[in-house]
């Protein structure tokens, strides 16, 4: 039986292609290469203020925010990329921090010409948000922040852990059954819609069988001593745009991250949405998305 992801995709791919999307992989140094989707009219994209969607682990860029980038790719110059080990972006390095990534994700955009943007990252996409937009602070003009945290302490972790009834992230996060993937998706939705379990079988063998080791390593390095971690100081605008159901980062973790912002950023929240607020309920995150935007750009141009 044919895999209906690798059906999809194209299908997807497709549809990207007709919304002014192109795929690119940039390398960033030798034996580390990052796929994006990019605009595929480079000389109209630079007159467009950019938008670049950041992924959480569960699936790669384009599935992420494929209604988003649908929706926004005609008025914005959008980006996605593939975090390393998802998609085709891939290195021979040892290196698993968040800083990596954030440093990757960086240069590429750099290859490609952005010289600002706003950050749209979700979970895992919106901690290499934070670290980007800490250690390139002329790149990183605003981030709008979907169900995440500034950094995965251990005690941030140890209550998410428990909320969701698992002992590590690895095994949420990785499954190894057709059952675990749809645990991985009941949990992240407020409520998952029925679907055969053929599907969550092509999930599993189309997402989760490649690259186990190396993402195993990138949860290991992304947990850190609450001792060791220290709020930096952000000058950029960040709006907060939440799953007001979710349960893995909650409406608790969404104040203290307020908190440790100094109640500079702005929160919008979605109801009957978990975590993966962008495909559970993408209409109303679209909306919400562009009144952010516009608040930030009037015009398609920077204010």
């Amino acid at each position: 039986m044919v895999n209906t992801l690798s059906l999809y995709k194209p299908l997807l791919h497709g549809l990207m292609k007709v919304a002014g999307m192109r795929r690119r992989v940039v390398e960033i140094e030798s034996g580390t290469v990052i796929n994006f989707w990019v605009p595929s009219n480079e000389a109209t994209a630079k007159r467009k203020s950019a938008v670049v969607f950041l992924h959480g682990l569960g699936f790669d860029g384009i599935l992420t925010w494929q209604f988003q980038v649908l929706a926004l790719a005609n008025k914005y110059a959008v980006y996605v990329p593939d975090f390393l080990f998802f998609g085709d972006s891939i290195t021979d390095k040892s290196e698993r921090s968040p800083d990596f990534q954030a440093e990757c994700m960086a240069k590429g955009l750099r290859k490609l010409g952005v010289e600002k943007c706003t950050l749209v990252g979700l979970s895992y996409g919106g901690m290499v948000g934070f670290k980007m937009a800490e250690m390139y602070p002329n790149l990183v003009d605003s981030m709008v922040i979907t169900c995440s945290v500034m950094s995965l302490t251990k005690s941030i972790s140890r209550a998410g852990l428990q909320r969701i009834g698992f002992s590590s992230w690895a095994e949420y996060l990785i499954p190894e059954t057709v059952k675990g993937v749809k645990t991985l998706l009941d949990v992240a939705f407020y409520k998952l819609p029925w679907m055969p379990n053929f599907i969550y079988k092509d999930i599993l063998e189309d997402m989760y069988f490649d690259h186990r080791k190396e993402r195993q390593e990138l949860l290991e390095e992304l947990i850190v001593e609450d001792k060791n971690f220290t709020a930096p100081h952000f000058t950029q605008r960040i709006h907060l745009l939440w799953g007001g159901d979710d349960i893995i980062f909650d409406m608790t973790e969404c104040r203290n991250l307020i908190d440790l912002l100094q109640g500079k950023a702005t929160l919008h929240c979605i109801e009957r949405a978990g975590h993966l607020a962008e495909l559970e309920r993408p209409f109303v995150y679209n909306r919400q998305l562009k009144k952010i935007l516009a608040s930030l750009y009037e015009d398609g141009r920077e204010n």
